[in-house]
C-alpha cells in the first residue's frame, strides 16, 4: 500500500492505464485472430473485408502505445502476405 499522497495518485493512474492498455491489446489480438481464422478457412471474401480492418487496428494500437511500430510493421507484412496467399487458393 502506498504511504504518500503522490504514491496513491500514481497507483490510481497506473490502474487506469492498465485497463486502457489491456483493452487496446485485447482488441488487437481479437482482430488478428479473426483474420487468421478467415485465412485458415480460405474465405477470400471475408479475408478481403478483414485485412484492412485488421491493419487499421494495428495502426491504432501503435498510436496508443500498445504496440511498437516495428512489431506492427512485421504483423502487417506477414498478415498481408499470408492473406494474399490464402485468397489466391
Amino acid at each position: 500500500m502506498p504511504n504518500h499522497k503522490s504514491a496513491e495518485k500514481r497507483m490510481r493512474q497506473s490502474e487506469a492505464r492498465r485497463k486502457i492498455n489491456r483493452g487496446n491489446r485485447s482488441r488487437l489480438r481479437t482482430s488478428i485472430k479473426n483474420l487468421r481464422v478467415a485465412m485458415s478457412a480460405g474465405d477470400a471474401g471475408q479475408i478481403k473485408e478483414l485485412l484492412p480492418e485488421t491493419i487499421s487496428t494495428i495502426d491504432k494500437a501503435v498510436q496508443k502505445g500498445a504496440l511498437h511500430k516495428n512489431a506492427a510493421a512485421r504483423y502487417k507484412s506477414r498478415l498481408t502476405i499470408r492473406s494474399n496467399a490464402a485468397a489466391a487458393k
